[in-house]
């Protein structure tokens, strides 16, 4: 199972599209969290755009719903444990992405170079996407 980072959907929904996700995750495998529905939606400006995109979110199977204190105080960890080892992670809600990841053991798919730096100092699994045409968050 994978899930997709916002990093990752910024590139499906661009237009024009930059990224087509079936081409590099079968989409019976993708699943999300809260704070990738958060970051995705609300980069919308378009309403007819935000309302699809919504759907199309809320449609997918979402772990951690509810988010509770324990991946919270987990994506904490995260960041704690990379910023003793001299790693910088720029988002806050990268960790906790990758905490929903790490307790459900999925792979993060993206395009951000705070999760490599996450699976330097925790069993996070990730995968970048191919990089033609695709900007580093």
């Amino acid at each position: 199972m994978v899930l997709v980072d916002t990093s990752a959907w910024i590139e499906v929904f661009r237009r024009p599209q930059r990224l087509q996700l079936e081409s590099v995750v079968d989409f019976d495998d993708v699943v999300t969290c809260l704070p990738v529905v958060q970051e995705v939606l609300q980069g919308f400006d378009n309403e007819h755009a935000y309302l699809v995109a919504r759907d199309a979110m809320l449609a997918l199977p979402i772990v951690e719903s509810p988010l509770d204190d324990a991946v919270m105080l987990h994506a904490v960890d995260l960041y704690r444990r990379a910023r003793r080892t001299g790693l910088t992670i720029r988002s806050g809600v990268d960790c906790l992405i990758a905490a929903c990841a790490l307790r459900h053991n999925l792979t993060v798919l993206h395009n951000d170079r705070d999760y490599p730096a996450i699976a330097k100092v925790s069993g996070l699994r990730e995968r970048q996407l191919p990089t033609t045409g695709n900007r580093r968050a």
